[in-house]
This record gives structure tokens, sequence and C-alpha cells, in this order.
């Protein structure tokens, strides 16, 4: 089962459910089963983040970061593994390679206009505010 592992976590740990271990060399990625299957309300969504151990000291991370788990989805719970580093890297049973999050998300109407309300930003892209 996913885990909080301290009081103020914000995201539960999920581990890896493999038969056999999965090596990953450097820049290949993999869909890494975790054995979880959920049933959320609508209205609420599983965000799946990286492991900040994990991308800070072995260069592994999520790959759509964060991942969408939507409310009508019933299937094993996979996350996209990718190596950024140099070296191999074995993804054994059990081991803590993501982390989970809950949250509540709203949906949309789309109207369409004409014209947008103007800003002092408009239509400032990338960077557009400095950098500083």
């Amino acid at each position: 089962m996913p885990h909080y592992e301290t009081l103020a976590s914000a995201g539960m740990d999920l581990r890896a459910d493999l038969d056999s271990p999965i090596t990953l060399k450097p820049l290949e990625r993999a869909i890494v089963p975790t054995g979880l299957f959920m049933e959320l309300p609508v209205g609420y969504e599983a965000q799946v983040r990286p492991r900040s151990g994990l991308a800070a000291k072995k260069g592994i991370t999520v790959l759509n970061a964060p991942g969408t788990i939507d409310a009508d989805y019933r299937g094993n719970v996979g996350v996209i593994l990718v190596n950024l580093s140099n070296e191999d890297f074995t993804v054994e049973n059990g081991e803590r390679i993501a982390q989970m999050v809950i949250a509540k998300h709203e949906r949309a109407e789309w109207e369409e206009v004409e014209t947008l309300s103007s800003t002092d930003r408009g239509e400032g892209g990338f960077g557009s505010t400095g950098t500083k």
C-alpha cells in the first residue's frame, strides 16, 4: 500500500511491484508497475511525482511529471521512470520509485470570445517578466 513517510508528507511513496528487477541504461525509460489499483472520487486525481532523493542522487526521475491518474482509471498504476544518469540503474521489487499526491481539481467550461482583457504582461511569454 502507498505510505506517507512522515506526518507532514504531502506525497505517499509508491513502490515497484516486480517479478524480477528492471535495469535502466542511461537515457532508457520503462513503465514500472506498482501493483496498486484504486478508485478515486470524481473531481480528484492522483499526481505521480519523482522522489527527490532518487533524482538528486541517482538521476532517476518520472518522465511525465507530474503524471495524472484520472478518477475513472481502474488499471495497475504504472510509473514511467527514466534514467538521466551516465550509469545503469536497477529497480528492485519493493523499492520506493515515486510519490503520489491526491488532489482535487476543477473542470473548465470554455467560452469563445473575440478579444481578451488587457494586462500589464500582455502577450509576454517565457522570461518576459525578468530574471530578478
